[in-house]
């Protein structure tokens, strides 16, 4: 005869979860349902008075040039960010995992940059590029390129995908490291004694075996291009010059809370995020399918 086991039903699970759903449901599924709300509102600067319009938020920003512009804007700043974080954290990861003396020091020093602040990261590009007093437009002045990312957006636009990148390298950085440290070290040996150089060792047997948080980080960066990149756009450029960094994160900004359309900024907030909820349903439906666990 089966016996079966009671277990008497305790609180203390749901107290121990409540903290999260409290600040889930205040953080994120309030102000997300606000947003969906005030996406179909004309409201005046001042949110004296509001019209229901149903659709029309959206229909104009899909027939606006500049929001159009600001889409296909986001679109190479995001890749251009993931390729070039994820790119150079594989790299300094894969020196930093044969490093026997100071390894510590080493691997603390690329962790750095990470506990700085958006904003503080971008003040440091700015005092770094500075076409009056930085070092680097003085050294390329020297070689006769004239750099001024006031003035020249394409400049602009490569400046703040190198600070964001950098900004996010270290967190990247971290997730290599240890994903190439759980490998075993046998494998890589029985690689080696079958006579494979280190560069056929790492794309033949290490790369593949970290592919699970390669595809972790390509959501993480994706996510972090689209959102958390405003305070370093917003302290190098301010979206300028021209609105040639001015990407949806930052024109929900400008529109809402300069230009006062209120209506408009949140129709574009609720496309920013259904744009990365269906980006990232993406990657785990057809993406996740090449990776190998």
């Amino acid at each position: 005869m089966l016996k079966r086991v009671h277990f008497p039903s305790s609180p203390l699970p749901y107290l121990l979860v409540a903290p999260q759903i409290i600040i889930t449901v205040i953080f994120f599924l309030w102000p997300a349902s606000q947003a969906v709300y005030q996406s179909f509102l004309i409201e005046d600067a001042f949110g004296l008075s509001t019209e229901f319009v149903w659709f029309e938020n959206f229909q104009v920003l899909l027939q606006d040039p500049l929001y159009l512009d600001a889409f296909g804007r986001t679109i190479f700043f995001s890749v251009s960010v993931a390729v070039l974080s994820m790119g150079s954290a594989l790299i300094l990861a894969a020196f930093a995992d044969r490093i026997v003396r100071g390894a510590t020091a080493y691997r603390t020093l690329l962790i750095w940059p990470y506990a700085i602040a958006p904003v503080l990261a971008g003040a440091l590009w700015v005092f770094m590029f500075n076409p009056t007093v930085g070092i680097f437009p003085f050294v390329l002045d020297m070689v006769g390129y004239e750099w001024n990312h006031y003035l020249n957006g394409s400049q602009a636009m490569l400046l703040v995908v190198v600070a964001a990148a950098w900004k996010q390298i270290a967190y990247n950085f971290l997730f290599y490291l240890a994903a190439m440290q759980s490998i075993p070290r046998s494998v890589i040996e029985a690689a080696a004694i079958d006579g494979a150089g280190p560069v056929r060792r790492f794309f033949d047997v290490i790369f593949p075996l970290i592919s699970p948080t390669t595809f972790f980080l390509l959501v993480i960066n994706a996510v972090y291009a689209f959102f958390d990149t405003f305070g370093i756009i917003h302290a190098v450029t301010q979206g300028g010059p021209a609105n040639s960094t001015t990407i949806l994160v930052y024109k929900v900004f400008n529109d809402g809370f300069v230009g006062l359309d209120l209506g408009g900024s949140a129709a574009q907030s609720v496309i920013l995020m259904v744009l990365v909820i269906a980006m990232t349903v993406v990657q785990f439906r057809y993406v996740e399918r090449k990776v190998e666990y």
